[in-house]
C-alpha cells in the first residue's frame, strides 16, 4: 500500500479528504495527518510517505516551504496542493519544485480521485521499472519510448526512408495507411523564467493534454520535447482530417487555458502538410518548422497552417547597410551608432510587404553572427549560443531585435574594456573625433590637442596604426561621405561640398576626381 500524508490546519479538511476517496481501491492508505507544516515534516521523516496532500498556508511552516523541505527529504515524493488561494505565484512556486498537481477549494471529489489515479499510475510505473531486470530492456516502456522518440529524431534529420513497415518494426509507431502529419509546438517565455523543474511539469501536463485531445481521433500519435520545442506526428484516417484539426485546436486551448498553472509561457502550434506516404514525413515536419516562425508576426497562442511564400526581401541589401554602420560602430565603440543600426535594420525589415517570420529570424541571426565576427571576441562561440537561444525563445519581432541589441551592447562593452588598455586608444579617439567633425575645417593640431599628444608623436603613431597620414585619412573619410551623399541623395554638388568640409568647390571637385576617377556629377550618373 502506498502511504499518504494529509497536512491542513483545518481538521475538517483533513477528514473531508479522507472521506472523499476509496483509498484501498487505489492501493493507498492514509498513514497520518498533520495540522501544521512542522508536524508534517516530522511525519515525513518518520513514516516516509509516497504522497503528500497539503494546503498552501499553514502555521509554523507554510505549504511551499513544506514542499521544498519535503522534496529534499524525499525527492520522489508525489505532492498534491489543495488551496483556496487561486493565485499564480503559488502555483508557479510549486511548479519550480516539480509539483504539477494543484486542486482548488472547495474540493471536487471527482478531480481529487482523478488526480490520485494519475499518481497511482505513475507510482505503479516506477515500481514496475525498478523491479524490471536489466536483461528485459527491449520489453521495457523506456526502451519503447526511446524507439518511438527515435522516429522524431530521424524525421528532424530529414530521413526519407520511412515506410509503413519500418514505422511498425523499427519505431513501434503503429500507423495505418491514411494521413501522416507532423506538427511543432512552441513555448515562448522571457529569459530564465523557467527552471528545469518547471519544464518537467509543463512537458508532463502538455503530454497529458495532447493525449486526451488527439487519441480519440488518431490511429497513432507522438509528441517529443526538446527544450522549448515540442515535435509531433499524427497518423489518422482521411475521414478524421477535420476532427484532428479541431482536436489540435482543443489541445492548444487547454495549454492556453492553464497558463495560470503552467507559468508565463505562451504556446503556439504549427501543422505541417498532410502526407499520404510515410517517406514524406520529413517534408511535413520541415513545413511545420517554417510555419511556426509566423507566430512572430501573427502572435502567439495560435494554430498556424500552410507555409507562406517568401516575400522577395533583398537580404543582402539590408545586410550591407547594417554591416557598414556596425563595422564603424565596432571600430570606434559607439553605443549610440550601433543602436541606430539596429533600429534602421528593424525599420527596413518591417517595411517589406508580406515579410515572413522565418525571414526576420534569418536576418536577425545573420546580423548577430556578423557582429560577433567583426567584434572578434575570444568567447564568440559562447556569445553566439546564448544569442541563438534567446532568439529561439522570442515570441515576437520586438523580442528578436531586442536580443540583437542586447548582444551588440554587451560586445561593445566588452570591447571597450579590452581596448581601454591598448596603446591604440588615442588613435580610436582621434578617428571618432574626425568622424564627428570632418564637415568642419579641422586640423592636425586640433586633433592632437583633443587626444593630448604632440603633433610629431601623434603623426607617427597615427600612420603606424592606420597606414596613412592624418591628411590622407581625413580626405578619404570626406570623400567616402561625399560618395554616399551622391548615391543616396539628390543634394546639389555645392551643398555636398560644404557638408564634407570643403569651402572651395573647385578644390573639392579636383580632390574627388583624383580619388574616384570621375567628377562628382559623373559619379552620380554612374552610381546614383
Amino acid at each position: 500500500m502506498w502511504k499518504v500524508l494529509i497536512a491542513d490546519d483545518e481538521k475538517l479538511i483533513c477528514r473531508l479528504v479522507q472521506a472523499l476517496v476509496d483509498w484501498p481501491s487505489l492501493g493507498m492508505t492514509v498513514a497520518a495527518t498533520a495540522e501544521n507544516g512542522l508536524d508534517a515534516l516530522k511525519l515525513i521523516e518518520e513514516c516516509n510517505p509516497d504522497i503528500l496532500i497539503t494546503d498552501i498556508r499553514m502555521p509554523g511552516c507554510n505549504g511551499l516551504e513544506l514542499i521544498r523541505q519535503a522534496k529534499e527529504i524525499c525527492p520522489e515524493l508525489e505532492i498534491i496542493i489543495i488551496s483556496g488561494y487561486a493565485h499564480f505565484e503559488y502555483a508557479q512556486s510549486a511548479i519550480s519544485y516539480g509539483v504539477g498537481n494543484y486542486i482548488l477549494k472547495p474540493i471536487n471529489q471527482q478531480e481529487l480521485n482523478e488526480t490520485l489515479e494519475k499518481i497511482r499510475k505513475r507510482l505503479q510505473e516506477k515500481e514496475r521499472i525498478s523491479e524490471m531486470e536489466l536483461s528485459d530492456h527491449t520489453n521495457s516502456q523506456n526502451d519503447l519510448k526511446r524507439l518511438r522518440e527515435g522516429l522524431i529524431k530521424d524525421v528532424l534529420k530529414g530521413n526519407k526512408s520511412f515506410s509503413g513497415q519500418s514505422l511498425h518494426e523499427v519505431y513501434h509507431f503503429m500507423a495505418e495507411d491514411g494521413c501522416n502529419q507532423a506538427f511543432v509546438l512552441k513555448m515562448d517565455y522571457i529569459g530564465d523564467e523557467m527552471s528545469s523543474g518547471s519544464f518537467s511539469v509543463i512537458q508532463e501536463k502538455a503530454g497529458e493534454f495532447f493525449e486526451s485531445s488527439v487519441s480519440p481521433v488518431c490511429v497513432e500519435s507522438i509528441l517529443v520535447f526538446s527544450d522549448d520545442f515540442g515535435y509531433g506526428i499524427l497518423n489518422y484516417l482521411p475521414e478524421q482530417k477535420d476532427a484532428v484539426r479541431r482536436q489540435m485546436r482543443e489541445f492548444l486551448k487547454q495549454l492556453e487555458g492553464n497558463k495560470h498553472l503552467l507559468g508565463t509561457a505562451d504556446f503556439s502550434i504549427a501543422l505541417g502538410s498532410v502526407e499520404e506516404k510515410p517517406e514524406n514525413l520529413a517534408l511535413s515536419m520541415e513545413n511545420a518548422k517554417m510555419t511556426i516562425s509566423e507566430r512572430l508576426l501573427e502572435g502567439c497562442g495560435r494554430m498556424l497552417e500552410g507555409v507562406p511564400q517568401p516575400s522577395g526581401i533583398s537580404k543582402q541589401t539590408l545586410m550591407n547597410k547594417y554591416a557598414k554602420t556596425a563595422e564603424h560602430a565596432i571600430e570606434v565603440i559607439d553605443m549610440e551608432e550601433i543602436c541606430q543600426a539596429d533600429d534602421l535594420l528593424r525599420a527596413s525589415v518591417m517595411a517589406v510587404p508580406d515579410i515572413r517570420g522565418r525571414e526576420v529570424i534569418d536576418i536577425v541571426m545573420s546580423a548577430g553572427t556578423f557582429f560577433l565576427l567583426r567584434a572578434g571576441m575570444e568567447e564568440s562561440n559562447q556569445y553566439r549560443q546564448e544569442f541563438e537561444q534567446k532568439c529561439m525563445q522570442c515570441g515576437s519581432i520586438e523580442g528578436l531585435f531586442d536580443a540583437l541589441k542586447e548582444l551588440q551592447n554587451k560586445l561593445l562593452l566588452e570591447l571597450q574594456k579590452v581596448r581601454e588598455n591598448e596603446s591604440s586608444r588615442p588613435i580610436r579617439e582621434a578617428k571618432q573625433y574626425i568622424m564627428q567633425n570632418f564637415d568642419k575645417n579641422i586640423t592636425l593640431e586640433e586633433v592632437c590637442e583633443y587626444v593630448g599628444f604632440s603633433t610629431t608623436y601623434f603623426s607617427a603613431m597615427f600612420k603606424k596604426e592606420t597606414g596613412e597620414g592624418f591628411a590622407k585619412y581625413l580626405t578619404r573619410i570626406r570623400m567616402e561621405e561625399a560618395k554616399n551623399l551622391l548615391r543616396e541623395t539628390g543634394l546639389p554638388v555645392s551643398e555636398i561640398c560644404e557638408r564634407v568640409g570643403y569651402s572651395d568647390r573647385k578644390h573639392f571637385t579636383h580632390t574627388f576626381h583624383k580619388i574616384a576617377g570621375v567628377n562628382p556629377a559623373e559619379y552620380r550618373k554612374l552610381y546614383g
